[in-house]
């Protein structure tokens, strides 16, 4: 038998240079997907205040913003929905299939919002179009955050750090070209421009990286277990089992329901809340919010870049803590945007970029590892859809519209608390179950 046609051969005879090339590339076709979902649910955030008068139409900019938010959520809701049944085929039948679908979803209801007429031409079927799109998006996504995760850390097991920073890096990647083909663009038109069209560039553009991506993930192997008679298909568990195993690892995937929500939290207050409060509430110029936008993900990209290089030299679950310990009074650094420029929001959203970075670096791959892995699909699909949902999903709603009625000094205290709560489940949730490996 050939070296292509048996995985395990090729590995025990693979040099330690060739099988870290190989799995770098196979992390590329992964993380691509990555950078494509984040890169779309960003852009979606930034543009709020386009998008609301273009498809939600209201008395006022602020109303107009906030109903674009609304539906930027409805796509946040229905992940644990996709999370779930996703995450039972990607138990049961395989991962690889369920990953080279998801991204395909993604990319083509990009496309649609990209080049779907707005509310002067189709009425109100135009917000419905984009509506649908973003539950589809829900949908798929939500197993891609998740599932990749574990894709990446069983296909390099040995290295969890190098995993947790190398698929960082490129989800920073996404969100760092959201504002930066806004601002590119914004550049080149003008704002009139980009609220007339413009905003419809970067949509489009994330729809056809899309299609690119898909042919990257052709080649990724399958990584779940092979069935017992020797061939190479996955395992096909029974899926009351996976659910068995689900129920017996409650504490861990509500553990994990905390630490995504947490992060997320955090992570959509500085990437839509932030940018969205400037230019719709205040008024701020759309290029100098792009701007600072776009370099805090070049921080959190290069910075994640460098972690991968350390992260296996250290304590995971430790760094963890202190990362998760930090987050707690870095998310009151918000309350100092008031609206007096954009030097200010850059002062805000870059001097919590640290903390955003290393929580972001980890957070998933954390999160994965509290789960065996022949559940792991479902478990986490589960908690990770359920946090983004609840809590990830309403934060740039949250915060702008308590900021609206001046109550916004209740949002830190909301994510600091879901932050404590994230650290003491999953302390408890270690203790009584402990952390599994990449297989």
């Amino acid at each position: 038998m050939s070296k292509v046609q048996d995985p395990v051969l090729r590995e025990g005879t693979e040099s330690p240079q060739a099988l870290k090339r190989r799995q770098a590339r196979q992390l590329f076709a992964l993380s691509a997907g990555h950078a494509l979902e984040w890169y779309d649910w960003a852009m979606f955030g930034l543009l709020s205040v386009y998008l609301g008068q273009a498809f939600f139409p209201a008395e006022s900019v602020v109303a107009a913003t906030l109903n674009s938010l609304a539906v930027f959520a409805v796509g946040f809701v229905v992940r644990p929905i996709g999370g779930v049944f996703l995450g039972l085929v990607a138990d049961r039948l395989g991962r690889r299939p369920v990953m080279v679908g998801a991204v395909g979803i993604t990319a083509a209801a990009s496309l649609v919002i990209g080049i779907t007429p707005t509310h002067e031409t189709l009425g109100i079927w135009a917000g419905v179009i984009v509506l649908l799109c973003r539950i589809l998006q829900g949908f798929s996504t939500g197993i891609e955050g998740s599932l990749g995760a574990a894709y990446g850390v069983e296909l390099v097991p040995e290295r969890p750090g190098y995993v947790a920073g190398f698929m960082a890096t490129f989800n920073n990647l996404g969100n760092m070209l959201a504002p930066l083909t806004a601002l590119v663009t914004t550049m080149l038109i003008g704002p009139e421009g980009m609220a007339e069209w413009g905003w419809r560039v970067p949509f489009i553009l994330g729809g056809l990286l899309g299609f690119i991506v898909l042919w990257l993930r052709r080649t990724l192997p399958e990584t779940l277990p092979p069935v017992t008679d020797g061939s190479t298909a996955p395992a096909s568990g029974k899926s009351a089992e996976v659910w068995r195993g689900v129920r017996k690892y409650w504490l861990s995937v509500l553990a994990v329901v905390f630490i995504v929500g947490a992060v997320q939290a955090y992570n959509y207050t500085w990437l839509s809340g932030l940018p969205s409060m400037a230019t719709g509430t205040y008024n701020e110029d759309p290029t100098g919010v792009f701007a600072v936008s776009t370099t805090l993900g070049g921080i959190l990209t290069v910075g994640a870049l460098v972690l991968s290089r350390f992260l296996d030299k250290w304590n995971l679950s430790r760094a963890f803590v202190v990362g998760r310990i930090l987050a707690i009074p870095t998310i009151f650094l918000v309350l100092l945007y008031t609206g007096d420029g954009v030097g200010q929001l850059a002062a805000v959203m870059l001097g919590g970029s640290l903390v955003l970075l290393l929580n972001l670096t980890i957070f998933s791959t954390v999160a994965n590892l509290m789960i065996p892995q022949q559940f792991r699909g479902t478990a986490v699909g589960l908690g990770y859809g359920i946090g983004v949902a609840l809590f990830g999903g309403t934060a740039s709603y949250l915060f702008v519209y308590l900021r609206s009625i001046d109550l916004g000094a209740l949002f830190p205290v909301y994510v600091a608390t879901l932050c404590a709560i994230s650290l003491v489940l999953y302390l408890v949730a270690k203790r009584r179950n402990g952390v599994f490996a990449g297989k």
